[in-house]
C-alpha cells in the first residue's frame, strides 16, 4: 500500500463547504435516519422471523433465506451502487435509495407468501446497496473542517456500531405489541421523514460525471465476486467450511475478486480505482473494520440465543438487554472519538478502544448458565460498546478522508463493503467455533441421571458460546494489531481555503 499524506482533516477535492451552508446539519439528521433504518433491517426482522414464519408457514431452509437475500443484494451491489452515486449525484442516489427500500419494506409487510417476502428483502438490499454508500459519502463531502467531521462522523458511528442493538430492541417491541409485518412497515415512517428532509435540507452540487462512463465488466465481475463469496460463507455456518458448496462459492467468489482486481487496474473509468484501497491508512481502515465486525456480529448471535434460550428472556426484555452496548457505543463514538479525533492520531484512537472492546468481550467470556446479568453480561456489553464507538468513529472518517471527489461515494462503499463482509465471515467463523465446542462438550461430559442431562444441555450450550466469544476477543486484539501497523496518519492542519483543501487531498 502506498502512505498517503495524512490527512484526517482533508476535505474531498472539490467540495470545500461554505459557512453559508448552515443546512449541514439540519441534512445530517435525515442522513443518519435513513442510515439508522439500513443497519435496523440487518438485525430487526431477526427477532420477527419465527412469528413470521408460523404466519407464512415457510420450512426452516426458506427461514435462512429472509436473512440472506437481503445479505446477499446488500453486499454484492454495495460498489455498484456507491459508483452510482459518484457518476449520477449523491442526493439523488440517496433520495432514490431511501424510497425504495420504503416501498420494498411495504412489499415485505404485505407479504402473502415466503416468495413475496423472500423477494421483498433482496429488493431491499439492493436500494439499500445505493443508499448507504450516498449516506456516508453525503457526510464525506458535506462535513471537512477537522472539529466538524470529528462530529458528524461520531453520530454516524455510533449509529453505525449500536443500531444492531437498537433493531433487536425494536424488533422485539414491534413484534410483542403488535405483529411482525410492523418491522418492515416502520421502514415506511423512517423513508418519509428521511426523503423528505433530505430533499429539503441537503444541498450539494450534482456529481461530476467527468464523461465516465460505467465499468460494465467491473460491475459485473464485483458484484458476482461478492455475492458469491458472501454466499458461501453463509452456506458454511450451516454446511460446514469443507463442504463442497460452501469451498467452490468461496473459490470461486475470490477467483472473481482477483479478476475485478486485474480489470480495474487496466480500464480507463474502473468501478473501483486501485487508489482507493491501495492508500495506506484507507486499506488499513477498511481492514481493521472488517476484523471488527467479525467479533462483533458473532457476539450479537450468540448474546441473542443466550439471553432468549438460557436465561429465559423474552423479546422485548432481550432487546432492552442489549441497551448498555448501544449507550457504550454513542459514549466511544460521541464523548470520545469525536472530542479526541481532531488532536490526536487515528490509531491512537483505534488500538485501545479495539483493546477496550477485547476486553469486554473476555468478561462476556465468563457467562455461565446462572450469570448475573448485572455483574457480567452489563459490564462486559457496555466495554465492548466502548471500545468499539471509540474505534469506529476515526476509522470510518479515516476510509473516506482525501479520496478525489468523483471517488467518494465507492470509498463509502467499501466501509459497507468490508462490515458486509466481516459480518458473514463472523457469522460463520464463530458459529462453527460455537457448534464445535459444544459438540466437544456433550462427547466429554456424561450426566449420571435425567436431571443433570438436562443441565448439561445448557452448560454445552454456554460453553460453546464462552469459547467463541473467547475468540471473538482475540480477533479484536488482531484488529487493533492491523490498526497499530497499518494506519500512520495525523491530523492536519484545517484549511483555510478551497485552493489549501485541494493541494492537502491531492499531495
Amino acid at each position: 500500500m502506498s502512505a498517503s499524506t495524512p490527512t484526517s482533516a482533508s476535505p474531498t477535492s472539490a467540495s470545500m463547504p461554505t459557512s453559508a451552508d448552515s443546512r449541514r446539519w439540519k441534512a445530517l439528521v435525515f442522513i443518519c435516519l435513513a442510515q439508522l433504518m439500513v443497519v435496523l433491517d440487518g438485525t430487526i426482522m431477526n427477532i420477527a422471523l419465527p412469528s413470521a414464519q408460523h404466519d407464512l408457514g415457510f420450512s426452516d431452509s426458506s427461514r435462512q433465506w429472509v436473512v440472506t437475500a437481503y445479505a446477499l443484494a446488500f453486499g454484492g451491489l454495495l460498489l455498484f451502487g456507491g459508483r452510482i452515486a459518484d457518476l449520477w449525484g449523491r442526493k439523488q442516489a440517496f433520495i432514490t435509495g431511501v424510497l425504495g427500500f420504503a416501498a420494498a419494506s411495504a412489499l415485505g409487510g404485505a407479504a402473502a407468501d415466503t416468495s413475496m417476502l423472500i423477494g421483498a428483502r433482496a429488493l431491499q438490499g439492493v436500494f439499500a446497496a445505493l443508499l448507504a454508500p450516498a449516506a456516508l459519502s453525503l457526510i464525506a463531502t458535506m462535513f471537512t473542517e477537522p472539529k466538524e467531521r470529528a462530529k458528524a462522523f461520531g453520530i454516524y458511528g455510533a449509529l453505525a456500531g449500536g443500531g444492531a442493538a437498537i433493531g433487536l430492541l425494536l424488533g422485539g417491541v414491534l413484534t410483542e405489541y403488535l405483529n411482525w409485518r410492523w418491522t418492515l412497515y416502520v421502514n415506511i415512517v423512517f423513508a418519509v421523514l428521511a426523503a423528505f428532509g433530505a430533499w429539503r435540507e441537503i444541498r450539494v452540487s450534482a456529481a461530476p460525471r467527468h464523461g465516465a462512463r460505467l465499468d460494465i465488466p467491473g460491475v459485473l465481475l464485483a458484484t458476482s465476486g461478492l455475492v458469491s463469496l458472501v454466499y458461501g460463507l453463509t452456506k458454511a455456518e450451516t454446511d460446514g467450511w469443507t463442504g463442497a458448496l460452501p469451498l467452490s462459492l468461496m473459490g470461486g467468489g475470490i477467483v472473481l475478486l482477483a479478476l475485478f482486481a486485474l480489470v480495474e487496474s487496466r480500464v480507463k473509468a474502473p468501478l473501483l480505482p486501485l487508489r482507493v484501497i491501495t492508500d495506506r491508512n484507507r486499506g488499513g481502515a477498511y481492514l481493521s473494520l472488517a476484523t471488527a465486525v467479525i467479533a462483533m456480529f458473532g457476539l450479537l448471535l450468540f448474546l441473542t440465543f443466550y439471553l432468549q434460550t438460557v436465561l429465559g428472556y423474552s423479546p422485548l426484555l432481550t432487546g432492552v438487554a442489549f441497551l448498555p452496548m448501544t449507550a457504550g457505543m454513542m459514549a466511544g463514538s460521541i464523548g470520545i472519538g469525536a472530542r479526541l479525533a481532531p488532536r490526536l492520531p487515528a490509531r491512537v484512537l483505534m488500538v485501545p478502544g479495539f483493546l477496550t472492546a477485547a476486553a469486554g468481550l473476555a468478561l462476556l467470556a465468563q457467562i455461565t448458565p446462572t450469570s448475573s446479568y448485572p455483574a457480567v453480561v452489563m459490564p462486559g456489553m457496555f466495554l465492548m460498546g466502548l471500545g468499539l464507538g471509540t474505534a469506529f468513529m476515526p476509522a470510518i472518517s479515516l476510509a473516506t478522508v482525501g479520496v478525489r471527489h468523483q471517488d467518494a461515494g465507492v470509498a463509502s462503499a467499501m466501509v459497507n463493503t468490508s462490515q458486509q463482509i466481516g459480518g458473514a465471515i463472523g457469522t460463520a467463523l464463530l458459529n462453527t467455533i460455537a457448534t464445535s465446542a459444544t459438540a466437544d462438550y456433550f462427547r466429554t461430559h456424561h450426566p449420571a441421571d435425567r436431571d443433570a442431562a438436562a443441565r448439561l444441555k445448557d452448560d454445552a450450550l454456554v460453553h460453546g458460546f464462552s469459547t467463541a466469544i473467547y475468540w471473538a476477543s482475540g480477533i479484536l486484539v488482531l484488529a487493533a494489531a492491523v490498526a497499530a501497523v497499518l494506519i500512520a496518519h495525523r491530523p492536519a492542519k484545517t484549511p483555510t481555503s478551497p485552493h489549501e483543501a485541494d493541494a492537502l487531498t491531492t499531495a
